[in-house]
């Protein structure tokens, strides 16, 4: 039997920061690289790119070296066999001056050193501030493969000079996140009280005068003077995600007397324990765009809140649009929708399924094109 030869992959991006949405995209990333290379005849040996490494490694059974600390990155590239930037929102400049330069420099040490360098779903901006493009594009010619995640961040890169032919557009990475084995079996103790639909709910800190999270409250209290809920909600990022749920639940005055249920999932950042959650519920209301992504891809129905941009362009391939944005959310249309999806929930399912379908085998088209790109290579 022949052993399949190594290839190391380096993996740059939002990593061991416990964010869950960002935990999924890797988990995503590393699941898609073992199952593709194995199809290829290879084994994929990767190192992450994270700030908190030793966790990295206990979380994923891989190697990880400290993303800030520039020596041990330069050895870990030069010993690899290249680069993998993604998945996520890592090139943009809404969150400051020094995200687009740290993400694009990682990419240009390994271009130094000669690694072929691949692209891997990225959501690319908002990008505001003109002197970066020239850099972007720069680096990005010199790359052995383009993806990002929706066609707006194509169209983006195609306005700073880069050829649309060498994008390809594909799905969010986490739309291919598996189902931690047994997850089907799994009944968490109090999530189900009796036979009330559950409907999952994820929120966050946005609008500064909370705007938002209290018209979502007063939807969901509508909806549970229609019809008897449980309410989960599932904090994506903590503990800021916690603290906003709490902030919701103190203002749904009167829904438990009325029969209805409130519960919160236990903490966690590993995203498969929190895509179970996500897959026994009935329906979700989401702000964060990878609840948004879990409940699709366990074909969930689901409403999406947008805060960016991001929301809207993954809403529209499911050809949907939000329920209401961070400044304006008409709660009796919130419980409207929330009631119509518990009550039509196969229809939801059946008139989206084959988009569904389509999203998760396109999830992989990366990691095949890298397994690809190596096979041939070697």
């Amino acid at each position: 039997m022949v052993t399949p030869s190594v290839t190391r992959l380096v993996i740059s991006g939002y990593y061991g920061f416990r964010n869950s949405g960002d935990e999924a995209v890797l988990k995503s990333i590393l699941t898609a690289l073992e199952e593709e290379g194995a199809r290829s005849g290879l084994r994929i040996e990767p190192i992450v790119l994270s700030i908190d490494p030793e966790w990295t490694t206990s979380m994923y059974g891989v190697r990880a070296v400290h993303r800030m600390k520039l020596g041990e990155v330069r050895r870990a590239l030069k010993e690899s066999d290249g680069l993998i930037s993604g998945g996520g929102s890592l090139l943009q400049d809404a969150t400051g001056m020094t995200t687009i330069p740290y993400y694009l420099g990682i990419i240009k040490i390994a271009q130094w050193l000669k690694k072929p360098t691949f692209i891997y779903a990225q959501g690319v901006g908002p990008v505001n501030r003109g002197m970066f493009h020239p850099f972007i594009k720069g680096i990005f010619r010199k790359c052995s493969y383009i993806s990002v995640r929706d066609n707006e961040s194509a169209q983006l890169l195609g306005t700073m000079g880069l050829s649309r032919d060498k994008i390809e557009v594909v799905p969010d990475p986490v739309m291919g996140l598996p189902l931690p084995e047994g997850a089907e079996m799994i009944v968490n103790s109090g999530q189900h009280e009796g036979d009330l639909p559950v409907v999952g709910i994820s929120v966050r800190y946005w609008n500064t005068e909370r705007k938002e999270l209290t018209q979502l409250a007063a939807g969901l209290t509508a909806l549970a003077s229609l019809m008897r809920v449980h309410f989960r909600f599932l904090p994506f990022h903590l503990p800021g995600d916690d603290e906003a749920s709490r902030f919701v639940i103190d203002l749904m005055k009167g829904v438990t007397t009325q029969g209805s249920v409130i519960s919160v999932a236990p903490e966690t950042v590993n995203p498969q324990e929190m895509l179970a959650e996500v897959s026994r519920c009935q329906a979700l209301i989401g702000m964060r765009l990878h609840s948004l992504i879990y409940a699709a891809s366990q074909r969930v129905p689901l409403l999406g809140i947008s805060y960016d941009p991001k929301i809207d362009h993954f809403l529209a391939r499911l050809g949907s649009v939000p329920v209401g944005t961070s400044d304006q959310l008409d709660p009796q249309i919130v419980a409207s929708e929330l009631r119509s999806l518990l009550l039509e929930g196969e229809a939801w399912r059946s008139r989206n399924a084959s988009r569904i379908d389509t999203l998760k085998q396109e999830a992989r088209r990366p990691a095949e094109r890298i397994a690809e790109f190596f096979k041939n290579r070697g």
